[in-house]
């Protein structure tokens, strides 16, 4: 009889205990501490945000001029460096105040952040053996500014793949092909680079005479024509120079044309020498040669050949 009582008295006391927390639940629930305690969380997490905002608009207009004058200063750097080194910048720049917003907000939740970043370090001392080609790239993205390699704005062809700079950062590098398709290459596999746009470029013509044309004269009449253009083209860094003679092909004597033009303008100058060179011949009357067959017939003496034209062209 007295262990029967004893488990009613223990339930009792139980449900009791229960009540009692669940009372304490309800009144820490709808009482005003908690909410104190969220909206000031919550007032806290905005203000957080928008100052890191803030921080990060502010700090884009600082960078932004601070590259701004250095163009007018003593120390000068390229407009090619100074792209590249300020989308990096304003990059870093957002990360690390994303961090320690994020940071500040895990302390606003009563996180324990030192514990925290000591098992983080912990933990990316083992991923870093795991992620070996991620710390590639960003290495190899580190050399690449720091050598400036190439920079935004470079046209350059590497791994594969040519096309415009797009950006260059630690771990990426974009390539924008001139088709439009922007290739997104890891800094690891970028092994070996061939930058276009670093030194002048050379255009290079090839321009086919009629073997019964006079040489000399067309010659001349090409270099007269050379020396007028750079007036005409600004891209023109020097008069073009007609080397001579480069070939003597099957119908034609091929000379060429080189001259030296801004970075990544030697493929439109070209085609304009073409074009020019072109129209005076035409006009001075001195024939381009275009393909032409011989045919002979058998039952007939080969001492008629039926002319069709000839071969040859601007190339």
């Amino acid at each position: 009889m007295a262990g029967a009582t004893n488990v009613v008295d223990d339930a009792k006391t139980a449900v009791e205990d229960a009540k009692t927390k669940w009372e304490q639940v309800v009144d820490y629930v709808t009482g005003p501490e908690l909410w104190f305690s969220v909206a000031f969380g919550a007032i806290r997490i905005a203000l957080i945000l928008l100052v890191s905002f803030l921080i990060i608009r502010i700090g884009r207009r600082v960078i932004t001029q601070f590259f701004a004058n250095k163009r007018r200063g003593p120390f000068r750097i390229t407009e090619r460096r100074e792209a590249t080194l300020n989308k990096l910048v304003l990059n870093t720049m957002s990360y690390v105040v994303y961090f320690m917003a994020f940071i500040m907000i895990l302390e606003t939740f009563n996180f324990e952040v030192g514990a925290l970043l000591a098992g983080a370090g912990v933990a990316g001392l083992a991923i870093g053996f795991g992620a070996q080609n991620l710390v590639r790239d960003i290495i190899s993205g580190f050399f690449i500014i720091f050598e400036d390699q190439f920079s935004v704005g470079d046209y350059i062809q590497t791994s594969g793949v040519e096309g415009f700079v797009e950006e260059v950062g630690l771990r990426t590098t974009k390539v924008k092909a001139w088709t439009g398709e922007v290739h997104i290459l890891p800094n690891g596999n970028v092994t070996q680079v061939t930058n276009f746009s670093v030194h002048n470029s050379i255009a290079v013509v090839d321009v086919s005479i009629a073997y019964e044309e006079d040489i000399e004269a067309a010659e001349k009449v090409i270099q007269e024509l050379l020396k007028e253009m750079p007036q005409r083209y600004e891209s023109m860094l020097n008069v073009p120079e007609l080397l001579g003679v480069q070939t003597l092909g099957a119908s034609d004597v091929v000379m060429r044309i080189i001259c030296e033009v801004n970075p990544m303008e030697h493929w439109a100058m070209a085609r304009v020498i073409r074009k020019e060179v072109k129209n005076r011949l035409d006009a001075e009357g001195i024939e381009i040669p275009f393909p032409r067959m011989v045919m002979y017939s058998r039952d007939e003496e080969p001492n008629e050949p039926l002319d069709q034209g000839e071969k040859g062209g601007v190339s």
